[in-house]
C-alpha cells in the first residue's frame, strides 16, 4: 500500500495537472507585471521604463480614488466587524422557532447577485432621499460585509465550549466581562479573519459601489473601470503591480509573524 501511494504522488499526470493551474494562474499577473515596465503603449516589448510609475503616482485622480476606496474598506469593514459580531453572539445565546430563518437571511446578501443588490441599494438610497456619496458607500458596503463576520463567528461560537463562559459567570464575572476576557479572546481569529475578508471584498467591490455612490466620489475599482473605457495603458497594469507587491508582501509578512508565534511556543 505506501508503494503504491508514493507511486501515486509522483505521478507526471500529478505533476503536468499542477504545473498547467499555477501557469493559468500565474502566467496573466507575470504578463501585467511585465507590460508595466514597457517602453510602450502597444502590446510588444519596446524597451524597460519605469515612466509609467512615475505618471502613476502623480496622478491626482487614481491617488484620491485609492485613499476613498482605502476609507471605504476599513470604514465598513470595521462597522460590519461589530454588526456581525453581536448579531452571532445574541444568536447563539438564543432559541426560538424562528431562528434557522433569521440566520439564513443575515447571509442573504451573499447570495444576491451583486446587480440586484446594487439596484436595492440605489432605489432605497433614492426614496429616503439620501445624498449619493461616501455616506451610501459604507451604508452599502457594510450591508453586504455583515455577513462574511457573521458566518466566521458563528462557527468560531459554534465549535467553543460552551461551559467555559457560564464557568466564568458562576464565578462572579458580568456578562460583559465574561464575553472580553473568555469569549473575545477565543473567537478573535474568526473576527479577525472575516474582517480582513470584508475588507478585500469592499475594496474590490465594482457593481454595488457604482449603483451607491455619487458624481463626487470614486473608488479605486471604479476608477480603473473607466480608465479601461479608453483601452488598457500601462499605467493601469503598473497600479495593479503595485498592489499585487502589497498583496505579497502583506501575506509574506503575515507568515513571517505566523512563524515567529510558533517558534515562541515551541
Amino acid at each position: 500500500m505506501k508503494k503504491r501511494i508514493g507511486t501515486r504522488s509522483n505521478s507526471p499526470f500529478a505533476v503536468l495537472y499542477i504545473a498547467i493551474i499555477l501557469v493559468l494562474m500565474y502566467l496573466p499577473i507575470l504578463v501585467v507585471v511585465a507590460y508595466s515596465f514597457n517602453d510602450t503603449k502597444l502590446f510588444h516589448w519596446a524597451g524597460f521604463t519605469t515612466d509609467w510609475y512615475v505618471k502613476l503616482f502623480r496622478n491626482r485622480t487614481i491617488i484620491e480614488a485609492f485613499w476613498n476606496s482605502l476609507k471605504l474598506a476599513v470604514l465598513s469593514s470595521l462597522s460590519a466587524c461589530v454588526l456581525g459580531t453581536m448579531g452571532a453572539v445574541g444568536m447563539s445565546k438564543r432559541h426560538f422557532k424562528t431562528k434557522g430563518m433569521l440566520e439564513n437571511l443575515a447571509i442573504v446578501p451573499i447570495m444576491v447577485p451583486e446587480i440586484i443588490l446594487g439596484m436595492a441599494y440605489l432605489a432605497f438610497f433614492s426614496l429616503v432621499k439620501l445624498p449619493f456619496g461616501m455616506l451610501t458607500l459604507v451604508m452599502a458596503h457594510t450591508t453586504f460585509c455583515v455577513p462574511y463576520i457573521y458566518i466566521n463567528v458563528k462557527a468560531a461560537l459554534t465549535n467553543m465550549d460552551p461551559s467555559i463562559g457560564e464557568a466564568a459567570l458562576d464565578l462572579g464575572a458580568s456578562p460583559t466581562r465574561a464575553f472580553f476576557d473568555i469569549t473575545a479572546p477565543i473567537i478573535l481569529p474568526a473576527i479577525l479573519s472575516g474582517t480582513l475578508l470584508a475588507f478585500a471584498m469592499s475594496m474590490d467591490d465594482v457593481v454595488i459601489s457604482f449603483f451607491a455612490t455619487g458624481s463626487e466620489t470614486s473608488t479605486l475599482p471604479l476608477q480603473v473601470y473607466s480608465m479601461l473605457k479608453m483601452g488598457v495603458t500601462p499605467e493601469i497594469n503598473a497600479l495593479c503591480t503595485v498592489m499585487l507587491g502589497t498583496v505579497f508582501l502583506l501575506v509574506a509578512l503575515s507568515s513571517l509573524l505566523k512563524a515567529g508565534r510558533a517558534r515562541g511556543k515551541q
